[in-house]
């Protein structure tokens, strides 16, 4: 399956750090496409080498419900997992991390995701991909909510989904500090001077056309555009904003801030870090093995 290469191609693995330098050792993913300075959706960002890709969360999900189909199957029970829930909107941790940029896009859709790809997350929802219990199954068995024996055998701690995730390490992908620290300097990122300088000059440019924002992403949360229904206001308000963003470089200014920020975050909490990504690397490891049925 070659899942352990996949891992390191994903989050960049290099040799481990020790507590003593302290040094950070992991690089961001490769975008699957060259950087483009207009499009975010090639920029990446110094902390996602530290957070699960997409392919490794994948990864970890199917030996999971490898190991709980198993494990229900030992208890006489019929399981089935629940559809994967598509991405929607941003296909990447940056794409629309600092709002829209989709000229095209915006012109059909104002603010919301592409049409297709909305339809497609609906049907996922409606057919239970929220719901990790969906199947035939006993949801007891699945969370050790029921009986503690079950046709003479002991049920798992926390049930069929407990040991799965005990077996695997699943809460690695969770990578609290990383996650931490991509919240934190999203937020810090706004208070940075060439930040505030780009979202006065995007507002004014807004203004100059008849809207009042104060900042980007103030317009795409504007509550007219909540509703399923693309309006011709939303469209308007969504091209202009994207006229306006590529006229002062709001995206990509706000970007090098952020970077600018997590550089100097991974730095002070390498060891809390690299720890994370070693858990990870194993988790995945072990995955691995389950689903090449080695384990």
């Amino acid at each position: 399956m070659l899942a352990a290469l996949s891992m390191c191609v994903a989050t960049g693995c290099s040799g481990s750090s020790s507590a003593a330098t302290a040094k950070p050792t992991r690089t961001p993913p490769a975008p699957s496409v060259p950087f483009d300075a207009k499009n975010p959706a090639t920029w990446t960002l110094p902390i996602q080498g530290y957070l699960p890709s997409d392919s490794v969360k994948a990864q970890i999900s199917q030996a999971k419900k490898q190991l709980v189909g198993d494990c229900m199957k030992t208890f006489g029970f019929s399981w089935s997992p629940a559809p994967d829930l598509p991405k929607i909107g941003g296909k990447t941790l940056v794409d629309w991390r600092y709002g829209i940029h989709d000229m095209a896009l915006a012109k059909k859709r104002g603010y919301k995701p592409d049409a297709d790809d909305q339809a497609a997350y609906d049907k996922a929802m409606n057919d239970g991909a929220a719901d990790e219990t969906i199947g035939e199954a006993d949801s007891h068995m699945l969370d050790g909510s029921g009986p503690k024996t079950v046709n003479g055998i002991k049920v798992p701690e926390g049930g069929c989904l407990g040991q799965a995730d005990r077996r695997i390490d699943a809460q690695a992908t969770q990578t609290n500090t990383a996650q931490q620290i991509s919240s934190q300097t999203f937020i810090q990122s706004k208070s940075a001077s060439r930040v505030v300088k780009a979202f006065a000059a995007w507002s004014a440019c807004m203004k100059g056309k008849g809207y009042n924002y104060a900042a980007p992403l103030d317009a795409s949360d504007d509550p007219r555009f909540a509703s399923p229904d693309v309006t011709p206001e939303e469209i308007a308000t969504a091209t202009a904003d994207i006229g306006c963003r590529d006229k002062t470089n709001v995206a990509k200014i706000w970007f090098d801030a952020e970077t600018d920020l997590q550089s100097k975050a991974i730095e002070s909490k390498a060891e809390q870090l690299e720890q994370e990504s070693n858990a990870l690397d194993a988790a995945v490891k072990k995955a691995a093995d389950v689903v090449a049925g080695t384990r």
